[in-house]
């Protein structure tokens, strides 16, 4: 289990003002410690979290004062300033409920002091006229009305004035944003606060009502009166501007119903009202004066669908439809409300108002349930199953069902699950499982195609209605049905869920039912014999995601049933063995296995030990013809609920079994999930070596790792080493010359995670370290695998050999060091493409070689002796420097050739490849910590001169119309006049006569073969160059074509990786970066030209690719 760290908690303190400040100074004492000197210190501090500690003394302090305190002076003064720091704190500052809280447990003899202090405080919050400040003065109101008597009690004493102040804030908020149409930032600022005016007026009526009673209805022309009639009417202006937030318009419904409760007489006519509103029947004469001044807008014919939606929330919410309190008018309003809303589902389609309905119609459904119990008969009628309501609540919930939002679909199925509890609760009494429409929905909903996922949830809600058996009776097939669906992957856990719901059912009928034991058969021929059956020969998706969906569920729900599958699957896995695409009984049986273990329901020692399953059929696992069947019998070895259980020495002989047959996988998804399961393995083998380290080194617990693990600790880890070894073992005998691609890959990702997995700080004991395995056979063999032609076994070998350089290295004697660096210099020019890549990985590794210097630069390169001086470098970048600096010479030399004959370059030299060697080995290079700036800076300097230089060289090449052309392969005249028109074009730089003129080739090749030796020409410019070892080389058009590419497209690269080396801010000083901006500057330019003179997508690409590179680091600048 990984500890997340824990945050610290952030709290602003607060300060104090002078006045405050000199206020407290003038009552501390510095002998002895009261109020006000604690206050003093408590201000002092300046951090939250010890402010809150030093308030917590205020109670116990307080305490301790006697009834006289009442009328200290010392006292009046720490509460005024108590009141100002409290209003002064943010709404979501825990000072501000630190103090609130502490201020709750003053003794009554000061509450009085405190009130009068807090109201002052208030009374000057509530002068606030700044608009913008509102929303502080409104978080002070709504923070005094949470659990904070002092505060609560500062309100109802000034009730009038908060009510005005709220009054003239709607307006206020209401003009300011008239005012700031089209300013979206403000008018949303706006909109927030206006929503917290709201709710806090609410939160005022609800918490203070009987503040209101005695002056509010026998007084109509009182200011509380007219305040509240002006509170009503803003939030009904509020409830019927369609400008206004969806939030501000939901709320406004509920205070406007909230307030209308409140004022309304007689209340037993208030459900009558609301339904006349919302059916638009108000008879004006029948309504009081007071509302219709009010609340006018709402009295009309027709209302807008939004006002009647949000007053239907408003109504549901508010209103107490328990206990049947509002008699008949309040069900007749129940029923108003649900035709409402139903109407109103056929018109509101937009997303936010739809979920809105849908959320409104499920708090109907539970008002609805509330109704029922103490309901009269006529609603009982009304809302039965066979009502016109409920008809139309499953004509919404079967169009709703599939709905592309989560939360409608959500709130579908909420609703259908309580509309089952409403038919259930009107027909209380009867037999509710042969109910009629109970039966009539179960054939509707099984009527239906298992495509359609609704049906998957409202039949979950059925069978917690009336139970699985029921369903069954109707269908034993049902089961088998949503199996077969199992093979679509979105309808999967859909499936899932439902099965899971009727087989738990199912069980607890059947435990109820039956005696214990005697039914598990007829449970186990239901529930699992079909799932057994559709894993031995069903498809490889619905195998699959029946293993992922269901099988951990039902073996979740009974354990038990993992024996019955084994006895099964046992019984039939001789003569069912399965193939290529079927599992078959041991695939099937495997799967169960991995899945149980997985999940903590099998302990895999006990099974094997008990002969319940053996070694030889886990074996026919691992090496199974379907791949799939051996990746769940490696699961059941490597997969455990547990990551420090011990892994015993039957698992160890299994894995190294499976190793020998399945390292050569052909598919890369089988390869990563063996490599998967098997790191999880080394992870379990770490752990839990780990735990018998300390378990060895205290002894006073040896007697309990005897019985745990029933062989001493230093054994098992013994064990551990020795199967370790033997696994590496294998592992480099795997990357034997001439080893399968799949064999190496997986080879070396396995040893790769080794040496990840088991590399600990030094001191901490270690099972198991890779580098002692290493010799230098080993190191030999991870060398060779730079040779292979993909270049992801390059990178795993590269990558392994950085892990274990410190050995390797020091296994490589001087001349072994000499003979790979010049395989490395000799396969930087070669003529095949992946040589160059093999060339720069080896380099990339040597160059951590303390004696590369010495042992193989020193005779290839004049030496520096300024670097040997320097003790401060390091090898890598002393080394790397000099490599760089070797493979820079060799290829300035070879560009000085190419511009005499790109034939011979192609044949002999191709550029490329050094280039490439040059950019790989500055990508790996930190050059954030160089000590040798100056040489770098010239090396620098040199490179992209080199760049320039070869790019001449190739681009007349590359950028030709017809670049595969340029060599005459043709005997005829006609083709040869078409080459002389694409030389014209291009205007090589070779400066030979070849291409001068075009030649028949054939033709003259075969005149100068019959001339006599001496009579031959000494230097042959037809297809045929001398390479540097004399030997002669046919030259083809897509060996220059190959040539010149690459050679373009690796000056881009090394371009595109030298201008990642400007500083990240540029400076006036030069000497900042390795590169100047000049010289950046001047790569833009070259790329804007090539890419501008490309005449073909192939070569734009070559310039692209370093093009990206520059554009990235310029972008990082901004």
């Amino acid at each position: 289990m990984v500890l997340k760290k824990k945050k610290e908690a952030q709290v602003d303190a607060f300060c104090l003002d002078h006045h405050q400040l000199e206020k407290l100074q003038r009552f501390s004492k510095a002998e002895e410690q009261n109020l006000a000197s604690l206050l003093l210190q408590c201000a002092e501090l300046r951090n939250g979290i010890q402010q809150i500690q030093c308030i917590k003394q205020i109670v116990p302090l307080v305490k301790q004062m006697d009834q006289s305190s009442a009328g200290d002076p010392m006292v009046k003064a720490c509460l005024d300033v108590l009141g100002g720091t409290y209003f002064s704190l943010g709404a979501k500052n825990p000072l501000k409920k630190v103090l609130a809280s502490s201020l709750n447990g003053l003794p009554a003899h000061l509450m009085m002091s405190a009130v009068q202090s807090f109201e002052c405080c208030l009374r000057e919050e509530l002068k606030t006229t700044d608009v913008y400040l509102y929303r502080k003065v409104l978080d002070n109101l709504a923070a005094c009305m949470e659990d904070f008597s002092l505060g609560r009690a500062c309100i109802k004493n000034l009730f009038e004035e908060v009510l005005q102040f709220l009054q003239k804030l709607l307006l206020n908020i209401q003009e300011e944003n008239r005012k700031n149409h089209g300013n979206r930032i403000v008018q949303t600022q706006l909109m927030h606060d206006l929503l917290t005016a709201i709710k806090v007026s609410m939160m005022l009526i609800q918490k203070l009502q009987e503040s209101i009673q005695g002056s509010l209805w026998k007084h109509s022309e009182s200011f509380v009166w007219q305040s509240m009639c002006n509170l009503l009417k803003s939030c009904t202006n509020f409830l019927m501007d369609a400008t206004l937030l969806q939030t501000v318009q939901t709320t406004s419904g509920l205070a406007v119903i909230l307030f209308t409760r409140a004022m309304y007489e007689p209340a037993e006519e208030l459900p009558s009202l609301i339904s006349d509103l919302l059916l638009g029947t108000v008879e004006h004469s029948a309504v009081p004066a007071w509302f219709l001044r009010s609340c006018g807008a709402l009295c009309t014919a027709q209302l807008p669908d939004s006002v009647q939606l949000f007053l239907c929330h408003g109504a549901l919410a508010i209103l107490d439809w328990k206990n049947g309190s509002m008699g008949e008018s309040g069900e007749k309003l129940l029923l108003d409300i649900a035709s409402v809303l139903l109407s109103l589902s056929s018109e509101l389609k937009e997303s936010s108002v739809a979920t809105s309905l849908s959320r409104i119609l499920a708090i109907w459904t539970n008002s609805a349930l509330a109704a029922l119990v103490s309901g009269s008969p006529d609603l009982k009628i009304k809302l039965n199953g066979n009502s016109d309501i409920i008809g139309k609540l499953l004509d919404y919930i079967y169009t709703h069902w599939e709905h592309p939002l989560d939360a409608i679909r959500h709130q579908t199925k909420l609703i259908f699950k309580n509309l089952l509890q409403i038919h259930r609760t009107t027909i209380a009494g009867s037999n509710g499982k042969s109910d009629p429409f109970f039966a009539r929905l179960i054939k509707h909903l099984l009527s239906l195609d298992w495509h359609v996922k609704g049906k998957y949830a409202s039949l979950g809600c059925l069978v917690e209605c009336v139970g699985t058996e029921n369903i069954l009776q109707l269908d034993r097939t049902i089961p088998v049905q949503i199996l077969d669906v199992m093979s679509d992957q979105s309808l999967a856990p859909y499936a899932s869920d439902l099965l899971e719901t009727m087989f738990t059912n199912h069980k607890v009928h059947f435990t109820l039912s039956f005696q214990e034991g005697t039914w598990i058969d007829q449970w186990h021929n239901i529930w699992v014999s079909p799932l057994l059956v559709i894993l031995c020969e069903g498809n490889h998706d619905q195998t699959t995601y029946i293993i992922d969906y269901y099988l951990p569920k039902l073996l979740k729900c009974n354990p038990g049933s993992l024996s019955y599958m084994i006895k099964i699957l046992q019984a039939s896995a001789d003569a069912n063995l399965g193939s290529c695409s079927t599992r078959g009984a041991l695939g099937a049986l495997m799967a169960c296995l991995r899945t149980a273990r997985a999940h903590g329901h099998l302990e895999l020692s006990s099974i094997m030990s008990s002969g319940l399953v053996s070694t030889e059929c886990v074996k026919q696992g691992l090496v199974h013809q379907h791949s799939q069947v051996c990746i769940d019998a490696l699961g059941l070895l490597c997969e455990t609920h547990r990551t420090t259980e011990i892994v015993s020495p039957e698992e160890m002989q299994l894995i190294q079994f499976f190793l020998m047959y399945n390292l050569n996988n052909q598919s890369p998804s089988i390869r990563q999930q063996i490599i998967s399961m098997l790191r999880k393995l080394f992870c379990r083998i770490q752990e839990s070596s780990q735990v018998l380290y300390k378990l060895e080194q205290n002894k006073t617990k040896q007697e309990l790792v005897e019985n745990s693990t029933k062989m001493p600790p230093m054994r098992i880890l013994q064990q551990y080493k020795d199967f370790m070894s033997s696994v590496c073992a294998r592992l480099f005998e795997a990357l034997f010359p001439g080893s399968s691609h799949p064999t190496r890959f997986s080879a070396l990702s396995i040893l790769e995670s080794i040496a990840e997995i088991f590399s600990v700080p030094k001191g901490q004991a270690q099972v198991f370290q890779l580098d002692q395995e290493i010799d230098s056979a080993r190191v030999q063999t991870l060398i060779q695998c730079f040779a292979s032609t993909f270049e992801e076994v390059k990178i795993l070998a590269f990558r392994l050999l950085m892990k274990l350089r410190d050995v390797a290295l020091n296994l490589q004697d001087s001349e072994h060091l000499d003979l790979l660096f010049q395989a490395a210099i000799d396969l930087s020019t070669s003529t095949k493409p992946y040589d160059c890549v093999t060339a720069s990985y080896l380099l990339n590794f040597l160059v951590y070689h303390e004696g590369l210097q010495h042992i193989c630069l020193g005779k290839r390169l004049e030496h520096s002796p300024q670097m040997d001086e320097n003790t401060s470098v390091s090898t890598v970048e002393k080394n790397t420097l000099a490599v760089i600096k070797l493979l820079l010479v060799n290829v300035e030399e070879e560009i000085l050739q190419a511009k005499g004959s790109l034939l011979q370059a192609a044949a002999s030299f191709p550029m490329y490849g050094r280039v490439h060697c040059i950019t790989g080995a500055l990508q790996q290079l930190p050059f954030n910590n160089l000590t040798l700036v100056s040489e770098w800076k010239e090396m620098v300097s040199r490179l992209i001169l080199m760049s320039y230089s070869l790019s001449a060289v190739v681009s007349p090449v590359v950028q030709s119309s017809s670049p595969e052309g340029l060599i005459p392969m043709d005997s005829d005249p006609e083709s040869a006049s078409r080459l002389q028109m694409i030389l014209h074009e291009i205007q090589p730089q070779d400066t030979n006569d070849y291409f001068m003129q075009a030649k028949i080739l054939k033709e003259h090749c075969k005149e100068e073969s019959e001339k006599p030796d001496d009579q031959r020409p000494t230097k042959n410019i037809c297809m045929e160059m001398r390479g540097k070892d004399r030997q002669v080389c046919d030259v083809t058009a897509q060996m220059v074509l190959v040539c010149c590419w690459r050679s373009m497209k690796e000056v881009s690269l090394l371009l595109g990786t030298l201008c990642k080396l400007l500083p990240s801010q540029t400076t006036s000083e030069p000497s900042d970066g390795l590169i100047t901006v000049e010289q950046v500057k001047n790569i833009g330019d070259y790329f804007k030209h090539h890419l501008l003179q490309s005449r073909h997508r192939g070569a734009f690409e070559l310039a692209y690719a370093g093009f990206v590179q520059l554009t990235e680091m310029l972008s990082s600048l901004l």
